[in-house]
């Protein structure tokens, strides 16, 4: 910020204090003119002096409280006209008045300002030259009239510069305060998004290495080939844990540059990786291997699929892949030893819905107080306009059923029979 720039901010967070250095300086100058310059009724010193101090006094208020400001030195001048028809210096304390009300007044403030203004420039005249020839009293009334519309019109555009201004500022502000509120919700969304998928990693993968290490741990002295097999499930469901951690976090990172460093799931800039680096989403066409890793942990998975698949959004199929994961989860966790679980995937005309039951504890499973599975079935359900239900079963067991609508496409004509 100049030099400047910083004057004139200080001096619009001053204006009194401005207003009334400047009005002691007008009577300072215009003071020693009425002594020497008054023309008409030649009133005494004294009171040539008292009527410029009534005329200048109001103006240390002109910006401060435009309306009650103008109104006194209207109010002064009227006085003066009717008392002592007198021009004076510091009668220019009116055209002074009729700008500062004509920027900072309101529209009904000024307009009756200069309409009060052309008044005066035709009673004064008459007022001060009433015994003279009509073409001097014609010439005073035009210099007056002429003066108060020059004026007037300044103002004017110095108002309509204000008001563009104070339009551009408040517009500038308001973009800024909801720039800062599209980036707060953008990082609330991504938290939770980030949230979603750690909690479906870590605990889908951290569940199978317990049930494995379980298994394998009870196994290791009567079949040591099935502790061989746990550790080996174990380390393969490690390393796709980490490999989606990366993944995931990689979204978090940023390159040297400073550019954010994309990854095969998250927004940024793609940079020069590896083929191994990189891989897709999982989506529905990924469940039968994700049946088959929680059923080497030890439970009876079944898996139907009925109807005629048809390619999901990437979105879509990654939502059924991590509800599903979720739910057989849940059985990993609550539903106690060598459960039987059900997974059905339908296909329907209008959605795909998803029913995970099992013949566990059910109700009487505990819980880790959190519910952050549930919430995050839910959230990915309701992202694209689907709904999750999920609760005990009236016999036993639990049950987790979900719905999702296929996007909207464009119909075509059905051909003719």
């Amino acid at each position: 910020m100049s030099t400047w720039d910083r004057l004139l901010r200080w001096e619009d967070s001053h204006r009194f204090v401005v207003d009334a250095v400047g009005a002691v300086l007008f009577f300072v100058v215009v003071s020693p003119l009425s002594l020497v310059t008054g023309v008409g009724m030649a009133p005494s010193s004294d009171a040539m002096l008292g009527w410029t101090l009534l005329l200048v006094a109001p103006l240390a208020w002109r910006r401060v409280q435009p309306v009650a400001s103008a109104g006194a030195v209207y109010a002064v001048g009227l006085a003066q006209l009717v008392v002592a028809p007198t021009v004076l210096p510091g009668d220019l304390a009116v055209l002074v008045a009729l700008y500062s009300v004509t920027v900072h007044g309101p529209v009904w403030a000024h307009r009756a300002a200069i309409a009060c203004a052309l008044a005066a420039g035709v009673l004064l005249p008459l007022r001060l030259v009433a015994d003279m020839t009509a073409p001097v009293v014609t010439v005073a009334a035009l210099l007056i009239g002429t003066s108060s519309l020059t004026v007037w019109a300044f103002g004017l555009v110095r108002r309509s510069r204000r008001e563009t201004l104070e339009a551009l500022v408040d517009r500038a502000v308001r973009l800024e305060n909801e720039r800062d509120q599209q980036a707060q919700l953008a990082t609330q969304a991504e938290r939770a998004r980030i949230a979603r998928e750690m909690h479906d990693i870590v605990a889908h993968s951290l569940s199978v290495v317990i049930a494995q290490a379980d298994g394998g741990r009870y196994a290791a002295e009567s079949d040591p080939g099935a502790a061989g097999r746990a550790l080996e499930t174990i380390a393969e469901t490690g390393r796709a844990a980490l490999t989606d951690m990366r993944r995931l976090l990689g979204v978090l990172r940023s390159e040297p540059d400073g550019r954010l460093r994309a990854t095969a799931d998250g927004p940024g800039v793609l940079r020069r990786a590896p083929l191994t680096e990189v891989a897709p989403q999982p989506g529905e066409s990924d469940i039968p291997r994700l049946v088959d890793q929680v059923r080497a942990s030890g439970a009876q998975v079944s898996l139907v699929r009925m109807g005629e698949p048809r390619p999901l959004p990437p979105g879509v199929g990654l939502a059924v892949y991590r509800i599903t994961q979720e739910a057989l989860t849940n059985v990993l966790k609550h539903a106690g030893p060598a459960p039987r679980v059900t997974v059905v995937v339908q296909w329907r005309p209008d959605s795909i819905e998803l029913d995970v039951t099992d013949d566990g504890r059910g109700a009487s499973a505990g819980t880790d107080g959190l519910g952050q599975g549930l919430r995050g079935m839910h959230e990915r359900a309701t992202m694209f306009g689907g709904s999750v239900t999920a609760g005990p079963r009236p016999g036993g067991g639990y049950r987790v059923r979900a719905r999702l609508p296929f996007p909207d496409r464009p119909r075509t004509a059905a051909p003719d029979a």
